[in-house]
């Protein structure tokens, strides 16, 4: 054994700062992105934004069901209302407190009947946000005329209502929760029940959906047609009315299929969710990074000008360093800006590059819709750019295309493939597309079953298992056909 020396050529990719910084930023969605660029305008005294100010508001796109949208007029900022669950509590001056003042104090926690003093702040508070199911109910309580303590007990039940207006506790774990000391009889709490479920919006207080939807009938005129055969239904039949056995119901209720068919529109009119309509609105919103249009018959995408941050290095600090030599920890600073905004142009430019990869690809789609939608994968985008496969997947990731049909995810784009008669190959994008259409057209009487849309498709020169079938149309949220059929 002896010590030589051995020289070795080979290839290999170096992560530099650089290059992590670019993977980094490329898989960020453009909010996120943002965010990120706030951080490095603290950090780095040398970068900073062309227009020197706050960064201008980005148009937002309100998503629905990705098919649709609308532009928003982007304000201010949001209300930042104050904390609502703060009350100002007060030291007991007077031992000798009555019974309902006692147990106002003692509940605090549960029904939160103590006042605040200071109106103002009150009234500032109702106007930063509107008020939700809870504060509506409070509200009908403040004008109930109610002893003390049944004005505690029904305020405690109003806090265990949940946002879609069910009570969620049964009424003897909420009396175990009271101390000893109230005596709380068995039945007050189900009197005190009775008065919430009497409050608007009629249903509030149920604790079952049977419940909920007998409340809603009870409040009905007693002449409304069929009403005491829903009333029927909903208290011991509500299963079978699900799972939409008809012939069992007509046999079990006694009645024809014109008065079966009158409760159940009945039914279908009440709201099972009565306390949705005071939920706060779950509104996402996502920015576009580009936009397509139709230019003289050819479809264009182009980069969203309000989403591309615009920065700079600051010509003062820059000038000062090329005056000093050396420079210390500045002369990092001015090249980790130069790469961050390096960084940032090259990530616009590659979605850039990606998205029109796609419109090329997909021009079907923007002409006719969804069942016009070719399969793509990312190979055949990534081969076409000279990228790798895990770019174009960063790229299309949390990225958003806004077209005359809606907005889109880049991904959304991409799917697998079934193969046709003809040898060729049709999108899974469209097939789901097509069943959405068969479904839509069908009759309520006699739906399609999953067997029955196969043939149809195959007739057309899809050939799609009906095990296929079934998985799209799950992924479509549609029942079977046991569920869709109507009397």
């Amino acid at each position: 054994m002896k010590q030589s020396l051995q020289l070795k050529l080979s290839q290999h990719l170096a992560l530099t700062p650089q290059l992590q910084q670019s993977i980094r930023l490329l898989q960020l969605s453009t909010l996120e992105l943002n965010q990120e660029l706030d951080k490095f305008l603290e950090e780095n005294p040398l970068l900073e934004r062309e227009d020197a100010q706050e960064p201008p508001e980005i148009p937002r796109v309100s998503q629905g069901n990705g098919e649709e949208f609308k532009r928003t007029e982007t304000g201010g900022g949001e209300a930042g209302g104050g904390d609502a669950g703060n009350v100002n509590e007060e030291p007991v001056r007077d031992s000798g407190l009555g019974e309902g003042d006692w147990l106002a104090q003692e509940m605090g926690g549960f029904g939160g009947t103590s006042r605040d003093d200071d109106e103002g702040s009150d009234y500032a508070q109702g106007e930063a946000e509107p008020p939700d199911l809870r504060a509506h109910l409070r509200s009908q309580l403040g004008v109930t005329k109610l002893s003390e303590r049944d004005h505690c007990l029904v305020s405690i039940l109003i806090d265990s209502v949940n946002d879609e207006g069910y009570l969620t506790q049964d009424l003897a774990e909420l009396a175990e929760l009271l101390p000893p000391e109230v005596m709380l009889e068995a039945d007050e709490f189900a009197i005190a029940l009775k008065q919430l479920q009497s409050f608007e919006p009629i249903g509030v207080g149920a604790r079952s959906v049977a419940e909920c939807l007998s409340l809603q009938l009870a409040e009905l005129p007693a002449t409304t047609p069929a009403r005491s055969l829903a009333i029927g239904i909903v208290a011991g039949h509500l299963d079978a009315l699900a799972a939409r056995d008809f012939a069992k119901l007509r046999r079990l209720m006694r009645c024809t299929e014109d008065e079966l068919r009158a409760a159940q529109t009945l039914i279908r009119s009440l709201n099972p969710r009565p306390g949705a309509a005071f939920a706060p609105a779950d509104t996402r919103y996502v920015v576009p990074d580009v936009i397509v249009r139709k230019q003289k018959n050819v479809w264009t995408a182009s980069l969203n000008q309000d989403a591309i941050p615009r920065l700079r290095i600051n010509r003062m600090y820059a000038d000062i360093l090329q005056s000093k030599r050396g420079g210390g920890g500045m002369s990092g600073q001015l090249q980790e800006a130069r790469w961050l905004i390096k960084n940032v142009q090259q990530r616009f430019e590659t979605i850039l590059r990606v998205s029109q990869a796609i419109v090329d690809r997909q021009r079907h789609f923007f002409e006719y819709g969804e069942v016009a939608m070719r399969p793509l994968v990312l190979r055949e985008i990534a081969d076409l750019l000279g990228l790798h496969e895990s770019t174009v997947s960063r790229v299309t990731t949390q990225k958003y295309m806004l077209t005359p049909r809606g907005i889109f995810e880049l991904k959304y784009f991409f799917g697998s493939h079934v193969a046709t008669e003809a040898g060729g190959a049709c999108s899974a994008t469209a097939i789901r597309a097509l069943i959405r259409q068969l479904v839509g057209a069908e009759s309520g009487v006699k739906p399609l079953s999953d067997n029955k849309i196969s043939q149809i498709l195959g007739q057309q020169g899809i050939v799609v298992a009906r095990r296929t079938i079934a998985k799209y149309r799950e992924s479509l949220h549609i029942p079977p056909v046991s569920l869709r059929k109507s009397i």
